[in-house]
């Protein structure tokens, strides 16, 4: 089954290359940041480096996945290393909200006992790292391929967020030089810890997901299975199970009870139309269990919610593995 699997192929170097190029120059500049925030106190600087950290991981994260991703399936990991992705993205998105939490925290301390902080010098920084940010997400643009690749996709996003962090920092400063607004600091930190605490928690939601193997988002399950249903010769399903190994990759296993009379021919073709018409529903892979009608009491879809509340599991006497 090699679909479209050459068109991306060339796109992967350049999504890599980009990576590595984009991971440099941020990792650098969030360094840069940490110490001038240390240096001028002032703790929007600390809380959008708490952000480019996380787009330093993030974009390390895509990187390793893409080296991983390239290693090939093997007998004792047979989906290769597509899974780490996911890990990965759940321990980013728990970094993100341990990042925010401490800001929010430093903040609250603030309120009571602003301290002097050295507008210009954080007006330097901030113009600086919004200038890195324009850079980065111009290369990300040009070079990779921001519109399919999700692992490229979110890496764009969290630069678009420093961005605005970088934005937030520099208005911050102004208003400090120009009407001595000892708060407007502590402000555009709590802004941009929200946003680190959103995205945070996004990540790490739908990581988790994925990882529980929930059915993908852009899957519809009612529309799969009328599908399946519409296509001729399937009289029933069951055992329906639909989840993502990464993103992007979904995969689909069950049972369709078919008419005892079908050959193995028509059965094959039937197999084949269901491939074709569920690549349409984004399911890239399916395994399918051809079975005729012995189980009278399965007549209907059975969802696993039942299987587990009725507490029986049907052995089937063919020796078919899943």
């Amino acid at each position: 089954m090699g679909h479209d699997h050459h068109g991306h192929d060339h796109t992967h170097g350049a999504n890599k290359k980009t990576l590595f190029i984009s991971f440099l120059v941020i990792t650098v500049f969030m360094i840069v940041e940490v110490i001038g925030g240390l240096l001028t106190n002032s703790l929007a600087l600390l809380a959008d480096a708490g952000h480019m950290l996380s787009d330093s991981i993030s974009l390390c994260i895509a990187l390793i996945a893409f080296k991983l991703g390239e290693r090939a399936a093997n007998y004792g990991k047979t989906y290769g290393y597509k899974r780490f992705e996911i890990l990965a993205a759940v321990i980013n998105g728990a970094t993100l909200l341990v990042v925010s939490i401490y800001i929010f925290y430093e903040a609250y301390q603030r309120l009571f006992d602003p301290p002097e902080v050295a507008s210009t010098g954080m007006l330097i920084i901030a113009a600086i790292g919004l200038l890195v940010n324009i850079i980065v997400a111009f290369i990300m643009l040009r070079g990779g391929d921001t519109e399919n690749n999700l692992n490229m996709r979110a890496a764009f996003l969290h630069v678009l967020g420093d961005l605005l962090g970088s934005v937030g920092a520099i208005i911050a400063a102004l208003l400090m030089i120009f009407f001595n607004w000892a708060w407007a600091d502590t402000v555009a930190s709590v802004l941009v810890a929200v946003l680190i605490l959103v995205s945070g928690w996004r990540v790490t939601k739908a990581s988790i997901h994925v990882l529980m193997e929930g059915t993908p988002a852009n899957v519809n399950l009612d529309e799969v299975i009328k599908t399946m249903k519409r296509v001729e010769g399937v009289q029933n399903i069951h055992d329906l199970h639909v989840w993502s190994v990464t993103s992007g990759q979904n995969v689909l296993s069950c049972h369709i009870i078919v008419d005892g009379q079908m050959t193995i021919e028509e059965s094959q073709r039937l197999l084949r139309t269901i491939e074709h018409d569920l690549e349409h529903k984004n399911i890239g892979h399916v395994t399918i269990q051809v079975e005729t009608e012995e189980h009278p009491h399965e007549d209907s879809i059975m969802c696993q919610k039942e299987y587990a509340a009725e507490g029986h599991h049907h052995h089937h006497h063919h020796s078919h593995s899943h």
